[in-house]
């Protein structure tokens, strides 16, 4: 586990394990819990390390208006109207996670007030959500933070000095585990409007894991986020985008789910360590591909080597085409036949004017390898 990481149940989170993939049911169940058990079941089917829903009274939440939600239709219900029918009560909350438990996906829940954060704390949650529009609600945040669980901090529709407060809020609350989750609150969220560098910045800025909580259409565009090095990937979870209701259209059904789960693990692995060298499997083209200084012609013993007995030709197993220079000039130590690959091991330095009279010494194998330390031991000693 790296420092920043999080654990989450027996999850660790973070840029030291695969990205942590939590099905948003949110108020998909519609107010039936049939349907509910049914999001999970499909959720855990679809490879989803944890199910998501919302925890809130309506009268709580919003005031008695006729406000009505961007996404939902001409003539709907108002979202009080909306939210008073999709409470779940405290039982349901109860057979829904024991469901989630018996599934092996963590239970996830998002509180909108602070009793619903200690009910949740009481039922046993691993870890807490904070949605984007609650995070300048600063009484909700300390609460949450005095559980000592860890936090989910969406940050739609925020400035970055409105995630530093929040941080700092929960922070002081005793928060010591805190991720945060790029987010745009569009339903759907247009792909120009994601700017996903902001992944990076967060993750900079705060020295916190980041992911991200996604809204848009499709399978590119969550993917890129974990390119971006998203660790944990939210993602709106129906049974049928056909579904009355104001979440429905912009989630995913549990086919498409599975495939995106499969599309992370091939993302997952296509990042590797980050450290630049060869694929293992890359070695036996390596060898093929490079090219090796070869000879053109039949070189004699002690023959010295000129530019024009040689080429740069695959495969690449002898000496590389930028060791060129240090070759000419040297001679051959035995005969050389033509197309042979050149080796260190063919060749000697050029006999310094002291050993002429001795070409025998020239037989020497060269030192460490190179040639050229030899030939510089020589004129030292020379020298002396």
């Amino acid at each position: 586990m790296n420092s920043g990481d999080i654990c989450i149940g027996q999850r660790t989170v973070g840029s030291s394990s695969k990205v942590f993939v939590v099905a948003e049911i949110g108020i998909n169940h519609d107010g039936s819990l049939e349907q509910a058990h049914k999001l999970v079941d499909a959720a855990a089917d679809a490879g989803a390390d944890a199910v998501k829903f919302q925890t809130f009274r309506a009268d709580r939440l919003m005031a008695p208006v006729e406000a009505r939600f961007a996404q939902q239709e001409p003539g709907a219900e108002s979202a009080y109207q909306l939210f008073r029918r999709l409470e779940l009560s405290r039982e349901a909350h109860e057979q829904l996670k024991a469901h989630a438990d018996a599934r092996g996906v963590v239970f996830l829940s998002t509180p909108f007030d602070e009793e619903s954060a200690d009910f949740l704390d009481q039922l046993g949650v691993p870890a807490f959500k904070i949605a984007s529009s609650d995070i300048t609600h600063t009484p909700l945040l300390r609460r949450v933070a005095t559980k000592r669980k860890p936090v989910l901090l969406s940050t739609g529709m925020s400035y970055l000095g409105e995630v530093s407060d929040a941080i700092l809020a929960l922070k002081s609350a005793g928060a010591k585990e805190i991720l945060l989750l790029h987010c745009v609150s569009l339903y759907p969220a247009p792909p120009e409007t994601l700017n996903l560098r902001s992944i990076e910045t967060m993750r900079n800025h705060f020295g916190l894991p980041v992911g991200y909580s996604d809204h848009c259409e499709g399978f590119i565009l969550p993917l890129a986020a974990v390119a971006l090095g998203a660790v944990l990937l939210e993602k709106h979870f129906t049974l049928s985008r056909d579904l009355p209701g104001p979440d429905h259209k912009v989630s995913m059904e549990p086919a498409e789910l599975r495939i995106l789960v499969q599309y992370l693990q091939d993302v997952e692995a296509s990042l590797g360590d980050g450290r630049k060298h060869p694929a293992s499997a890359e070695e036996e083209n390596r060898k093929l591909s490079r090219r090796s200084i070869s000879v053109t012609a039949d070189i004699r013993a002690y023959e010295v080597i000129a530019p024009w007995m040689l080429a740069v030709k695959r495969p690449g197993t002898g000496l590389e085409p930028r060791q060129l220079e240090s070759v000419i000039g040297m001679r051959a130590r035995r005969n050389i036949s033509k197309n042979s690959i050149l080796q260190w091991e063919d060749l000697v330095p050029a006999m310094p004017p002291w050993s002429a009279d001795h070409p025998e010494d020239a037989d020497s194998p060269p030192q460490n390898g190179h040639p050229n330390l030899r030939h510089e031991a020589g004129k030292a000693h020379a020298r002396d």
